[in-house]
Order: C-alpha cells, then sequence, then structure tokens
C-alpha cells in the first residue's frame, strides 16, 4: 500500500468515526428521551435488544454515510475568481 493509499483511507476512516459517534448519539437520545414511544417499546420488547442493535446499525450507516460525503465533498477547491 503506497503512503497516497493509506493517508486517503485514515480520512475515510476519520469520518466514518465521526459520522458514527454522531449517530450514537442520536441513537442515545432516541432512547433515552423515549421518541415517539421507541425506548418503551424496546424495552417492554423480549427481543429489545435485536431491535436495538438494528437501530444503531441502520444509524451507523446513515451517520457513517454521511460524515464520508461531507469529508470527500470539502476536498473541492473554489474555482469561481
Amino acid at each position: 500500500m503506497q503512503s497516497f493509499e493509506k493517508h486517503a483511507l485514515y480520512f475515510l476512516l476519520t469520518h466514518l468515526f465521526y459520522g458514527s459517534v454522531v449517530g450514537f448519539i442520536i441513537g442515545w437520545m432516541i432512547i433515552r428521551f423515549d421518541f415517539r414511544g421507541i425506548g418503551s417499546m424496546i424495552d417492554k420488547s423480549p427481543d429489545g435488544w435485536l431491535w436495538m442493535i438494528l437501530m444503531f446499525f441502520g444509524l451507523f450507516v446513515t451517520f457513517g454515510s454521511i460524515g464520508m460525503g461531507v469529508g470527500i465533498m470539502s476536498l473541492g477547491e473554489e474555482r469561481d475568481e
């Protein structure tokens, strides 16, 4: 692996991590503040752990992708002069 490939991979993984942290915070807030009764339903369900894993996985994928997209789009240069 060449140095520029390592730099690009580190760049993407860093932004993926930031997006995943935001997804975790949003998921925690959904459960903590019982948004639309989701926290109560997870708590009362016998398979609540499964629903929580599915919810957090979806949030990680969504916000991780958004974080990577923001990182990539911020690399552009302004060419209007």
